[in-house]
């Protein structure tokens, strides 16, 4: 069964508008949710892990857990979702808890690639045996310093790392 996604208007308001994910094309003022999982322990060090070599894009790369929200699914329920399901690790509590630290909208209208997507930041006691990866998503993980990431992005395979470093300067900026 194909994978359901909500549309979105460009003021983030669910329009009613269901579609599949695989294949649409979104317009001008239509967009989907995506959440980002920035997992931290006690030391702040980030749980990362490697992208499959099947993936249409990124192949191989490194990268937080996440993915898109499904139709019906609430911004905290798809990364509570998304984690246990890629990694194995409950947040449920935490995303229900607090919002996301930082979001932002991405507009490509000759890909139709346009998406919101929440950034969410969780501490937890982290040790490898807790780890369960979800295999036809990710070949790897490493609980990883920040210097580390910052190697990755540099040689060009890990996702997402100047909009994490955004996000932590935002929750920095926000939190009393």
């Amino acid at each position: 069964m194909a994978e359901l996604i909500d549309i979105y208007d460009e003021q983030r308001r669910p329009t009613g508008e269901v579609v599949p994910r695989k294949g649409s094309f979104l317009r001008e003022g239509q967009f989907m949710l995506y959440v980002l999982a920035l997992i931290e322990d006690a030391h702040g060090r980030v749980l990362i892990t490697r992208r499959t070599p099947d993936k249409g894009w990124a192949a191989g790369w490194w990268e937080v857990t996440g993915g898109g929200a499904v139709a019906g699914e609430s911004s905290a329920q798809a990364v509570a979702r998304e984690v246990r399901e890629e990694v194995g690790l409950d947040v449920a509590a935490q995303a229900q808890a607090r919002p996301p630290v930082y979001s932002y909208r991405n507009v490509d209208l000759a890909h139709g690639d346009n998406y919101f997507v929440d950034v969410y930041h969780f501490t937890l006691d982290l040790a490898p045996a807790d780890i369960r990866l979800r295999t036809s998503e990710a070949t790897d993980f490493r609980i990883a310093t920040w210097d580390e990431i910052a190697s990755l992005d540099e040689a060009g395979i890990f996702l997402h790392y100047g909009r994490l470093r955004e996000a932590l300067a935002a929750e920095r900026n926000t939190t009393p």
